[in-house]
């Protein structure tokens, strides 16, 4: 399985079962008017608008190379992550005001055994969904995974809240309810906040990270013909970067040997650094 098959199978897998989830959690919540389980239903319209932007900024990302995108269309992953950000967020201000007009206006749930049954259902659901993206994630480094495994995730940990504040509400304790739905909210909205701070980092090409670039230095260090570097610049291409910087050469050397020093080294570093797309170098003489 390649890294663009396995995002198409993440997002349809996402698709589908929030669609399953979204209605469980709808009907469920409106019946009993839990606030915790319609806010818990809103997160999952979320994650289908989320694996719907996967499914189409992979499609679009796989995409090679062309006389209009040079560098390909790997940013594509970032354009779509940044949206799924901002729905995130809007979706969160929207169900924390709801939430604010039954404080105000003092509405009760009632409680349901279904509401207990759809909470576990969907634990079970987005548990199982997180550990095949995560496996996912760690094997292909897709931004869209990575959001898709977190929301997964945050899931699990939303629900569980839900089945708890509807437990309390056995006992009378009904405001425990609608804290939860404000706290999942706000915890939808930092998620997003932080997908939206990753993504517009790339679309604004962010430099290198200091790890990586670590490890071009230290195997340009291994070339003692190269004598001193400059003008290091990097622009991300997707999930991978592209390089570029000058390496500064005996002047008494070929023209035919310095350029191979410099020819080896973008081989080695390509070779032994995955984040790497692409390596130019310019090579310059120094007396």
């Amino acid at each position: 399985m390649d890294r663009f098959k396995a995002t198409t199978i993440a997002s349809i897998l996402g698709i589908i079962g929030n669609i399953f989830l979204l209605i469980i959690k709808i009907i469920s919540g409106l019946i009993s008017n839990s606030q915790s389980m319609i806010a818990d239903a809103f997160n999952s319209a979320g994650d289908i608008f989320s694996s719907i932007m996967t499914f189409i900024g992979n499609k679009i990302s796989r995409k090679e190379a062309d006389d209009d995108h040079n560098l390909g269309h790997g940013k594509a992953e970032y354009i779509y992550s940044l949206l799924i950000s901002i729905s995130m967020i809007i979706m969160s201000v929207t169900v924390i005001k709801g939430i604010i007009q039954t404080f105000i206006e003092e509405e009760k749930f009632t409680f349901s055994i279904w509401l207990i049954i759809v909470c576990i259902i969907t634990i079970i659901t987005k548990f199982s969904l997180y550990l095949y993206t995560l496996h996912l994630y760690k094997k292909f480094n897709n931004i869209l995974i990575d959001a898709n495994s977190k929301d997964h995730r945050n899931d699990c940990l939303v629900t569980t809240s839900t089945l708890i504040s509807i437990i309390l509400s056995l006992k009378g304790i009904f405001w425990v309810d609608k804290i939860v739905g404000i706290i999942i909210s706000l915890w939808i909205a930092y998620t997003g906040i932080k997908l939206f701070i990753e993504s517009y980092d790339v679309l604004m090409d962010k430099s290198l990270d200091d790890i990586t670039k670590e490890k071009v230095y230290k195997l340009i260090k291994k070339h003692k013909e190269i004598i001193k570097i400059s003008h290091f610049n990097s622009t991300p291409v997707g999930y991978e970067y592209q390089i570029t910087f000058t390496i500064y050469v005996d002047g008494n050397l070929t023209t035919y040997k310095s350029h191979e020093i410099a020819n080896n080294l973008e081989k080695e570093i390509e070779k032994n650094i995955p984040e790497i797309y692409l390596t130019v170098i310019h090579v310059n003489p120094i007396n």
